[in-house]
């Protein structure tokens, strides 16, 4: 008679728990290029939308629509309607990450350079660790070694050419990082509504808040769109939307602050990259020298994030 074999419950769990690491391991890998090179590319998105739409309704008719086909999307799917909590969740991180973050970054990108808009943002690393040491989330060494890496490579970085300074703008910049940092270490304490619906809530609350401002503001479109606008919105609801704010918020549900704001220490590369590809700028020797400390500071990051889950887990 045949003896079958049976594997070991322990065994099992082992092999499921090794499968489900591969796969969080590759979906953290995706996210983090996606918002290293997709976000990198919407600075200038934004300058080309901007001469037709004005910087609050245009990022307001970004997010409402991003927002509404991604909630009919799940709403169609049996997705639950979120709680009137869940609402005010989502209105809070809005708020903060849409109408503070990225509003104030299109009205500052009227006066400075989406190359400019892009290295202030390197600062957000450094707010999002601040902030999460309020709910007693303390950075790890490597966390602190590789955000001052990240932003003494962006620094030289900043040395390239074509950076227009605008004190206002610079301002804007920068209160828009402490925002958006707020914002996202806020959101892992809140109420919000479980996987996608979360980003689907939190765009149409934003989004709602940002049209609001607009009008109050005074704000019109202009009543003919250049074609260039026009691809731009298209192209900021979209992947610019859609595809990576989804990936930033998986990753502020899986990896550190430090980790999952670390796309802005690449954003100015990406921008800079553009510049010289459409704009007909020329890379001197700081870019060269910037990029190796940059890469550096992630890996930091990265090897701070990895001792973490080690030591969790």
């Amino acid at each position: 008679m045949a003896t079958e074999r049976i594997a070991a419950p322990g065994a099992v769990t082992s092999q499921n728990t090794v499968t489900l690491a591969t796969s969080k391991r590759f979906w953290i890998i995706v996210s983090l290029l996606t918002v290293y090179i997709v976000w990198g590319t919407t600075y200038l998105a934004i300058r080309f939308a901007l001469e037709s739409f004005p910087p609050y309704l245009m990022m307001g008719i970004r997010f409402v629509i991003a927002g509404g086909l991604l909630f009919a999307f799940l709403r169609l799917r049996g997705a639950p309607m979120p709680t009137l909590r869940q609402w005010r969740s989502a209105a809070i991180v809005g708020l903060l990450l849409l109408v503070g973050g990225m509003g104030s970054v299109a009205l500052a990108e009227q006066s400075i350079s989406s190359g400019l808009a892009a290295t202030l943002v390197a600062a957000s690393p450094l707010w999002a660790i601040i902030f999460a040491m309020l709910w007693r989330n303390f950075p790890t060494r490597w966390d602190w070694i590789g955000v001052g890496l990240g932003i003494a490579g962006v620094a030289v970085l900043s040395l390239e050419g074509n950076l227009q300074a605008n004190p206002l703008g610079v301002v804007l910049v920068l209160f828009a990082t402490a925002s958006w940092a707020l914002g996202s270490v806020w959101m892992k304490h809140l109420d919000m509504p479980k996987g996608a619906m979360g980003n689907a809530a939190e765009m149409l609350a934003g989004g709602a808040i940002l049209l609001v401002i607009g009008l109050l503001r005074g704000e019109q479109i202009a009543a003919v769109q250049t074609e260039g606008a026009l691809l731009a919105l298209v192209y900021l609801i979209t992947l610019g939307s859609l595809a990576t704010l989804t990936a930033y918020m998986y990753l502020l549900n899986t990896v550190s602050p430090a980790l999952a704001t670390s796309y802005s220490f690449v954003n100015p590369g990406i921008a800079l990259l553009l510049g010289v590809l459409l704009g007909g700028e020329q890379i001197t020797g700081s870019a060269v020298i910037a990029l190796p400390i940059i890469l550096a500071g992630i890996a930091f990051i990265l090897l701070g994030n990895k001792r973490a889950k080690v030591t969790d887990g």
